[in-house]
């Protein structure tokens, strides 16, 4: 079965709203804030380069050491080195 110009049209003009609702979703999880003194290892995982092995390791430096003074402190935990500090600099904050 053969769509019409105007079906063809609105199937395209539904596709790219979906796409541009997806998309702004994704990117506004993406550019979340996350305060690494307060954050859960949850939250911690989102960061990029983070899995649940170093989100711990952040929560059990923190709760052993205090928090952290400065965003960049995270690099003071064990694995967590300057390629995770650039990847994420912009979203981690205390």
């Amino acid at each position: 079965m053969k769509k019409n110009p105007t079906q063809k049209k609105l199937f395209q003009a539904v596709c790219i709203a979906l796409l541009i609702v997806f998309t702004g979703a994704y990117c506004a999880v993406a550019m979340e804030r996350i305060n690494i003194n307060t954050a859960t290892t949850e939250q911690l995982i989102q960061l990029d380069r983070v899995g649940a092995k170093y989100a711990q390791r952040i929560v059990e430096y923190r709760d052993k050491n205090g928090p952290f003074e400065k965003p960049e402190d995270i690099m003071n935990v064990k694995g967590i080195g300057m390629k995770t500090w650039e990847a994420n600099k912009d979203r981690i904050t205390v």
